[in-house]
């Protein structure tokens, strides 16, 4: 089965995952322009913008374990899964900044007042350089780097799931799914080692 699915997924070019965010991203936002998006579509396009980022950033994160439990490869759409999980918190950050906030310095004011807001903008901050460095010139250049660093998705994801979880009124259930799977699939990746007893003599 697999396998199957690995041959189908060879067909499916990468680029179609940029296209059809992007797509998403320009239509939803349409939506907010012409009134359809409810009493408040700036925060209805904050949140639809992060939600789906997050989204991305689970799948992204579940490349690994899914190929060594299953088999299943999305190696290939790797790349494009964290650009695209980084345009749309760049999308979110925008809507908040320039519809919601509006001003420089409210936008300094919040990072600095508001914890969900600070937890956020540390999420952003670490998947810039991933998105800069998310190409094969970079590849090349940093050598064994360019892993270490895209491990900076790992506490990205985390605080992402802190600022969604702190950023929402009153008790939801999904913001802690996805907390939930970010740590179990951060838990997936650590080598567990069996104990050693002493040597015997």
């Amino acid at each position: 089965m697999a396998a199957r699915i690995n041959r189908w997924l060879r067909r499916v070019p990468p680029w179609l995952l940029y296209i059809g965010v992007a797509l998403w991203a320009g239509w939803l936002f349409y939506n907010g322009v012409v009134g359809q998006l409810g009493a408040d579509p700036v925060e209805a396009l904050e949140l639809a913008y992060g939600d789906l980022a997050l989204k991305l950033l689970i799948v992204g994160l579940a490349v690994t374990p899914l190929r060594k439990w299953t088999g299943v490869s999305l190696i290939r759409f790797r790349r494009a899964i964290g650009v695209t999980a980084f345009f749309l918190v760049l999308a979110h950050f925008l809507v908040w900044a320039v519809l919601d906030v509006q001003t420089l310095g409210r936008v300094w004011a919040d990072i600095l007042k508001r914890p969900y807001v600070t937890i956020g903008m540390s999420a952003f901050v670490l998947l810039i350089p991933l998105a800069a460095t998310s190409n094969n010139w970079s590849v090349r250049k940093l050598g064994p780097a360019w892993r270490r660093l895209h491990r900076l998705a790992y506490p990205a994801a985390l605080l992402a799931a802190v600022h969604y979880i702190w950023l929402v009124k009153g008790f939801e259930l999904e913001p802690y799914i996805y907390a939930a799977l970010i740590g179990a699939l951060l838990l997936a990746r650590v080598e567990w080692r069996p104990r050693r007893g002493p040597a015997r003599a």
